[in-house]
């Protein structure tokens, strides 16, 4: 990996030959015994140019990363120092705005020499194929070829506007929800409707409610349910701030979903990087001491004391 690495950033057999002080024959060598144990052609030689193949520049790209972990993990344990290195993240653009980038100034006192790159999306990506070191994903893992960490998990609630509900009724049974418009959520990456569920007697279950529209994107999902289009379900720390000004109301609190797991995931052959593991166990410490994820819930809050005083 080394040899092939140098013969790209070089352009040159000889350059990489030179830089790590072998001879180019050895290079020539080190090639050809490579693309017979790959069994494919990595490079594009002619007498006066080198190029890249699709294939080799998929590997080169994996190359690169995997030989600067190596170098990175010897260095941090050699002299137990800072990770340093740019790291890539991906998160859904709710986990990033509430939770994950008002606290990056301490992220980046802790660990200066790490040069963060941030994606911000509700479109999962593939972590090998965009080739990112890192993710933040709510909900159940359906990929079980990555390693994931448990962050915490958020609460959902069932909420409209005021202007929803004067104009449609409160429901108060789930049979209710029969004469009740939804605004449905669907993933970028898979197209497919989330359907809205409730927990009775410990099962979900997922009644049908006539819908006209469906976002892709969590902003947009919320906007829809404060312009009174329709019920909506959401993590509990999105809706906080609308419940406290009065701007969402929560029903049928009795059958809330299912809290969703929030995980920081990574592939299998980056669990070794100083850089991913300081980011997971700064996230870990993050989702902890995160207000709106500890805020206590109002409702919970009240029937409890009720209950003490009884």
């Amino acid at each position: 990996m080394q040899v092939f690495t140098r013969i790209v950033d070089g352009n040159s057999f000889s350059a990489a030959a030179h830089s790590l002080h072998i001879t180019r024959s050895s290079v020539t060598t080190i090639m050809q015994a490579l693309e017979a144990h790959l069994k494919v052609r990595l490079l594009n030689r002619t007498t006066r140019r080198i190029s890249l193949t699709p294939d080799g520049a998929a590997y080169y790209e994996r190359c690169a990363r995997i030989l600067a972990d190596i170098e990175e993990s010897e260095r941090v344990i050699a002299r137990h120092v800072p990770p340093r290195g740019k790291l890539k993240v991906d998160m859904p653009g709710s986990i990033g705005k509430h939770v994950i980038v008002p606290a990056l100034g301490d992220f980046q006192s802790r660990y200066p020499d790490i040069e963060l790159m941030l994606g911000v999306g509700d479109t999962a990506v593939d972590l090998v194929q965009d080739s990112t070191d890192c993710a933040i994903r709510m909900g159940q893992l359906q990929d079980s070829t990555l390693v994931a960490r448990c962050l915490g998990t958020a609460d959902v609630v069932t909420v409209a506007s005021r202007a929803y509900l004067a104009r449609a009724g409160v429901p108060e049974t789930l049979a209710d929800l029969a004469q009740h418009t939804a605004v449905n959520y669907f993933p970028g990456k898979t197209g497919r409707i989330v359907q809205m569920d409730f927990i009775v007697d410990g099962q979900a279950t997922a009644p049908r409610l006539h819908s006209r529209l469906a976002a892709n994107d969590a902003d947009a999902y919320l906007q829809c349910g404060l312009n009174g289009l329709g019920l909506i379900q959401l993590p509990r720390f999105l809706a906080i701030p609308h419940l406290e000004a009065g701007e969402l109301v929560e029903v049928l609190g009795r059958w809330r979903p299912a809290p969703l797991p929030i995980s920081a995931v990574y592939p299998r052959d980056r669990y070794l990087s100083p850089l991913v593991r300081a980011f997971v166990d700064w996230a870990v410490e993050r989702f902890a001491q995160c207000n709106l994820l500890r805020a206590v819930d109002l409702r919970t809050s009240a029937l409890l004391e009720e209950a003490a005083t009884v």
